[in-house]
């Protein structure tokens, strides 16, 4: 009787040893899987929104509305992605020196001032506002003072909020015959960390120019209009004035 007892002990006490190692190891591997997944998902490579033909939503009425104010597409504003609107699309996009595959993606939003979030540039104004103003920078500013180079950030910005010019960063810089670097063979170059950091500087209230409305090089023009606007002052090469 006592050797059973002894058994049936040993028997409770292997098995309720075992049960608690395998539960142990049974949570071990559940954590584990868990935390796993959590990792494997945080450094899956984002997936790229992309508005294309068949596409519907909020997304393509903003662009629509955006080549329309562009002066790139005459259609409805009804957040269908249909030929018409990928017709304008490739349109802009050959305007500015990108692959026209009539695809809205990342670097086709930010050309058309659509690929930020609003805070990102402080101000009202976007990271994709930034970009854009950055390139006209980098265009037209080339080898100008850093001064010079938020001028022509400036400029941009007056006429952002002058009401004799379209209200987005986008609406001015390509409003047709503006700056002639828009159709520049160097248009399509990345805009580097310096006229990046003068797009700022611009952005937040920099104005070397004394609240210019336009510019000119005296050396390069032939525009006699340009030549009669009441000047303001002179950084580099270029004047500026109202």
């Amino acid at each position: 009787m006592k050797a059973n007892n002894k058994r049936n002990l040993s028997y409770k006490f292997i098995t309720s040893k075992a049960g608690k190692l395998l539960g142990f190891f049974l949570c071990f591997a559940i954590v584990f899987a868990t935390v796993g997944y959590i990792v494997a998902d945080s450094q899956a490579p984002a997936q790229e929104v992309l508005s294309k033909l068949g596409s519907r939503g909020d997304e393509v009425r903003r662009i629509q509305r955006k080549l329309r104010d562009l002066g790139f597409y005459s259609g409805a504003v009804d957040g269908i992605y249909g030929v018409n609107t990928r017709s304008a699309v490739k349109r802009f996009q050959s305007s500015v020196g990108i692959t026209a595959d009539g695809i809205a993606g990342s670097k086709t939003l930010l050309y058309l001032g659509l690929g930020g979030s609003s805070s990102g540039g402080g101000n009202g104004y976007s990271s994709s506002d930034i970009y854009l103003l950055a390139k006209v920078i980098a265009a037209e500013a080339r080898g100008e003072s850093y001064t010079g180079q938020v001028a022509v950030g400036a400029v941009v910005l007056n006429r952002v909020d002058s009401s004799s010019f379209p209200d987005t960063v986008s609406g001015v810089v390509y409003q047709a015959g503006a700056f002639s670097a828009v159709t520049d063979s160097n248009w399509s170059v990345s805009p580097d960390a310096t006229s990046r950091k003068a797009a700022q500087d611009a952005i937040n209230g920099w104005d070397p120019t004394g609240g210019a409305l336009y510019y000119y090089n005296p050396a390069k023009t032939s525009n006699k209009w340009i030549r009669t606007r009441p000047v303001i002052t002179t950084i580099g090469r270029h004047v500026f004035c109202r």
